[in-house]
């Protein structure tokens, strides 16, 4: 539910909000819901208006969210707007947790959760009106906001101007600080690498005059390029929450800063300790500007999946209005407008063909390779491109109701969420900079007071090195990265993740339950065979059944008749028609008494199915419906109707069965067909003669041993199940793919992608263990080395311009490792995982 809600200003100190309250009922509830809020330490006052089903809150220091927790933990739910920033300004994850908590302490704030790939926050209020709030609190802790669009959550091509200019910017101030710095080494290392060049210099150059112009370089450098970090952190170091910027900014600023002394006031320091490391910070200035354009680079191929999407939207339509075709922008194309749509032309926007046959090319949307071909009454996608035919059709869905836009959304939002892997990383994070500083100055003192000579050289190398070595950046990128690319590779293939969680979740399923109608079948009863009584011609007696059985709307009818068609066999009026609910229908045809049911039919007529019992019998063995059709009191043949099973069903299964995963097939149908079919199909195991509302409740008996279940339905009569099971998948039907209750969304409904996701699901997952482990165990290694760990037993020590090197390394490798997951692809041969994903999947490959 969405609502908005009156914020007022504090009044004495106190500010008071309003929180819709979903579920009361009636007065008994307005008193609960008034007392667990005003239990929430920090809380005033409240009072809860049943009529208007809001609570109104006085603060005086309390949490929003701890007022949510306490009236969800009444038993009921507090109302929610969702708002979607766009932060500027973050570097690392310890900015994440800063923003994030800047949000939350936002009076009205439910939850916020902010994504360091994407650049995004998504906040959840109690208040509609709060988002100017927001923006300040976002600016306050020291980074930029601004709302995102409430059709999209960006715009696609802003986005990616914005993206393009970061990298040019980074990449011009790469270049300044590389012309800076490469002088700088050759003047200040050329000596220490050649005695020749050494003698060479100092007999042409004066060293105090070096000293000047390394001092020069350096200063260009820091405060040229390099000024971005003082900017950032030194305000973040005065609010006392310093960033990756404060760390450089230390590092950087403090080689500076004892080199400038060394230089100028040389007696100001202790005897033998006036060195220069004029170099050390302009080449680690020079590394982390590196190593960011090179994630910027890598940020932007993360998100070519959404970029691809939106380049998918065509720029105009061809629409016929009053007679008078005209071409129009994409956004003026309204709901029942006709569109005319050429060979090689993409399709606008979503509709019906009401004229026309074409094959149209959908895998950039469904993932399916092969054209679909679209005659009058097909039901056609926009974005996707219309291949040899002219079509013309009718518009049913524009702007954000699209297809293309549902998807967008849906990868979005799946993009920008948090897995609950990484509650770890942000307990981490919001300690991590304030400990290394810490860290460094430990440092620092110990080779101060305990360090060889000259001391306050080494404590101040030492100290440099640890504040550079240290990387939260890898830290903050390591889930979303991969997150980005898992899903937006997920997209390409038909397969939405709606919720991101679900990546995650997906990954742990032990068993996976299937709907059959419409999910492991077609949906759809299709004449299997018809084998004629000795006397009667095959076709004759089905064009006879198929006219009688033209006058009734059951499935099975619907099949016979539509087999007679298929045989191009004209079929006559039906007279005198009679449905008999379970056994079958009687009618005259031509004038004869034609009957088609059941065995219990035949026999109420007296009219003996001979041989062909045993033969119906074996059919029904095989999960096929039999029924008789008699012409004037004589049988006259048998037709087998069934719900065929999808072409890509047995792949599917077998596929599930490598993954070790317990297959469980629920369906309506009698017992005996059912496992008929499970058997076939080789399903574990079956529940049958189920009711729509009883599929939920055996999804919660699947759970009761411990397993996290998968359901995978139709999203129609199977919401409930959908809702109950861990992870919800529904199957995609053309452009009705918004199933509130599933977690994914198949878009094609081919049945071989859920093998596909759930080995997508377990590649993403292993990939972020692999960024976590890498981006943990660089920081837990490195540290203690660039603090001098390794110095007491083999005199090894850490350059901090080794340490810039490893830093900038550490992020970039990061992001090549998530990019590993856009060349994702599923097995052709699914008994064997691919060799370089480990346990990732064992029908996926990842490059």
């Amino acid at each position: 539910m969405t609502m908005r809600a009156k914020h007022e200003a504090p009044a004495s100190g106190l500010g008071t909000i309003d929180i819709p309250v979903d579920g009361m009922t009636c007065a008994s509830c307005v008193g609960r819901v008034e007392k667990a809020i005003t239990a929430v330490p920090g809380v005033s006052a409240a009072a809860v208006n049943l009529a208007t089903g809001k609570a109104r809150v006085t603060l005086a220091g309390a949490d929003t969210g701890a007022i949510a927790d306490a009236i969800r933990s009444a038993g009921y739910e507090p109302g929610a707007t969702t708002i979607a920033l766009a932060i500027s300004g973050m570097t690392c994850a310890s900015c994440v947790g800063r923003v994030e908590k800047a949000l939350r302490a936002v009076p009205g704030a439910l939850s916020a959760e902010v994504n360091l790939a994407t650049e995004r926050a998504t906040i959840r209020v109690a208040d509609g009106a709060i988002g100017p709030a927001l923006v300040a609190a976002v600016a306050a802790a020291g980074y930029e906001a601004r709302p995102l669009d409430d059709e999209r959550s960006d715009d696609g091509d802003a986005a990616a101007a914005r993206r393009e200019a970061e990298q040019t910017a980074l990449g011009r101030s790469v270049v300044v600080a590389a012309l800076g710095t490469l002088p700088l080494l050759v003047l200040e290392m050329g000596p220490h690498l050649s005695e020749t060049f050494h003698h060479w210099l100092y007999a042409r150059v004066d060293a105090f005059v070096l000293k000047l112009i390394a001092f020069g370089l350096t200063t260009i450098v820091l405060f040229g390029p390099g000024l971005r970090f003082f900017q950032k952190g030194g305000p973040a170091l005065l609010r006392a929450a310093p960033d990756m910027n404060a760390l450089v900014m230390l590092g950087a600023g403090a080689a500076y800063a004892y080199s400038v002394v060394a230089t100028f006031a040389p007696d100001w320091l202790p005897s033998g300790t006036d060195y220069t490391y004029f170099e050390t910070g302009a080449v680690i200035v020079t590394l982390i500007l590196l190593g960011r354009w090179f994630e910027a680079r890598a940020k932007g191929h993360t998100s070519e999946a959404i970029k691809r999407l939106v380049q998918l939207q065509a720029r105009s339509a061809r629409v016929l209005r009053d007679g008078v075709e005209s071409e129009i922008a994409i956004e003026h194309v309204r709901v029942g407008d006709l569109v005319l749509v050429r060979p090689g032309e993409k399709i606008p926007v979503d509709g019906e063909v009401i004229e026309g046959a074409s094959y149209v090319d959908e895998a950039m949307v469904t993932g399916e390779p092969a054209p679909a071909h679209k005659t009058v009454g097909a039901t056609v996608i926009g974005g996707t491109i219309n291949r040899n035919g002219a079509l013309r059709f009718r518009a049913e869905k524009v702007g954000a109701d699209t297809l293309l836009a549902q998807i967008l959304r849906m990868v979005e939002q799946a993009q920008g969420a948090k897995l609950p892997i990484q509650a770890l990383v942000d307990r981490v994070t919001n300690w991590f900079v304030p400990a290394v500083i810490a860290v460094a100055l430990l440092t620092f003192a110990a080779w101060l007071a305990f360090g060889p000579s000259p001391a306050l050289t080494y404590a101040l190398v030492n100290a440099v090195a640890v504040l550079i070595v240290a990387c939260p950046c890898a830290m903050g990128l390591a889930t979303p990265t991969s997150i980005m690319v898992g899903t937006g590779r997920a997209a390409e293939l038909g397969i939405l993740f709606r919720q991101g969680a679900a990546l995650q979740g997906l990954s742990e399923v032990a068993t996976i339950a299937f709907d059959k109608t419409g999910t492991l079948t077609k949906g759809r009863p299709e004449v299997t065979r018809f084998v004629a009584a000795e006397g009667f011609a095959e076709d004759e007696a089905l064009r006879l059944a198929a006219s009688a059985e033209s006058a009734s709307e059951h499935p099975s009818a619907e099949a016979i008749v539509a087999e007679a068609k298929r045989r191009a066999l004209a079929l006559a009026p039906a007279t005198g028609f009679t449905a008999e609910p379970g056994l079958g229908i009687s009618a005259r045809v031509e004038g004869r008494d034609i009957l088609v049911g059941s065995q219990k039919l035949m026999a109420q007529r007296n009219i003996a199915p001979g041989h062909l019992t045993e033969r119906a019998a074996t059919f029904a063995r095989d999960g096929e419906s039999p029924l008789y059709v008699a012409i004037d009191g004589k049988l006259a043949g048998l037709v087998t109707v069934a719900d065929q099973v999808k072409p890509g069903t047995p792949a599917a299964i077998g596929a599930l069965k490598t993954l070790g995963l317990r297959i469980v097939m629920v369906t309506g149908d009698n017992r005996a067909t059912a496992e008929a079919i499970a058997a076939r199909l080789g399903i574990d195991a079956v529940e049958a003669e189920v009711l729509p509302t009883d599929k939920a409740a055996i999804v919660k008996r699947l759970q009761g041993g411990g397993d996290k279940v998968a359901f995978v339905g139709d999203g129609i009569n199977d919401a409930p199940a959908l809702a109950q099971a861990n992870i919800g998948i529904a199957m995609g039907a053309g452009t009705d793919i918004a199933i509130e209750s599933a977690d994914i969304v198949l878009i094609s409904g081919d049945l071989r992608h859920v093998p596909e996701a759930i080995g997508l699901s377990k590649a993403t997952m292993t990939n972020i263990r692999q960024n976590l482990g890498w981006a943990f165990g660089y920081n837990v290694l490195l540290i203690p080395v660039a603090a001098g760990a390794l110095y007491p037993l083999w005199g090894v020590l850490m350059s901090p311009v080794f340490a810039s090197f490893a830093m900038a390394f550490s992020s970039v490798s990061v992001l090549a490792n998530a990019l590993r997951l856009r060349r994702f692809a599923a097995q052709q041969d699914t008994t064997a995982a691919a060799p370089d994903s480990g346990p990732a999947a064992a029908f996926g490959r990842m490059g």
